[in-house]
């Protein structure tokens, strides 16, 4: 494993994904400890309590950001502290970092050589359970269109797939109803 360098190895700027993003500050080599994730450590019971006023508050302020991320059984780390730059770190569908907790800490380390410049991401590895509410904004060209990590890929692509047909059924039923009639019709309350 390459040692660290005087230097760190990413800076943080304006991304194209979403707002902030990191970005490798030189060539980074294959294997290394980009940079570790920093935050407090809660329990699992702190760590829900957390994350579910982050939610809600989201709803007021507009900002969805959890920075939650898994250490093991009894712990997380909560990111949301301003001296945490891996939480600025992006998902994409294309990953060139991954996160390994090491020792009790989690390091993001890269997966392959990534030249200067580049924008670090990692696949965030969301499952299914809330998979509308995010979409994935990478543009790269495997990109599944929602946060979730690759393993769910196949069944997401059948989920989206099943909504589309029953969004299509609800839309020409909508058409048939305006030809019948010749006028729209107005929707339920709620839709």
């Amino acid at each position: 494993m390459p040692s660290a360098p005087a230097e760190p190895w990413y800076i943080v700027r304006q991304s194209s994904i979403h707002n902030q993003g990191v970005f490798a500050a030189r060539d980074v080599p294959k294997g290394t400890r980009i940079i570790d994730y920093k935050g407090h450590k809660v329990t699992k019971a702190e760590s829900i309590r957390r994350g579910t006023a982050q939610i809600e508050g989201s709803a007021v302020s507009g900002e969805g950001a959890v920075y939650i991320f898994v250490l093991n059984k009894k712990h997380d780390i909560d990111g949301n502290v301003p001296w945490n730059d891996a939480r600025l770190i992006n998902h994409t569908c294309e990953p060139n970092c991954e996160a390994q907790i090491i020792r009790g800490t989690i390091w993001l380390i890269a997966t392959k050589d990534i030249p200067e410049g580049t924008e670090l991401g990692f696949n965030y590895g969301f499952d299914l359970e809330t998979w509308e509410d995010h979409p994935c904004l990478c543009r790269t060209k495997s990109c599944c269109g929602y946060i979730v990590g690759k393993e769910y890929w196949p069944k997401l692509k059948r989920l989206v797939k099943k909504r589309d047909q029953v969004i299509a059924a609800g839309n020409a039923q909508a058409e048939a109803a305006v030809k019948k009639t010749g006028r729209k019709q107005k929707k339920p309350a709620g839709k």
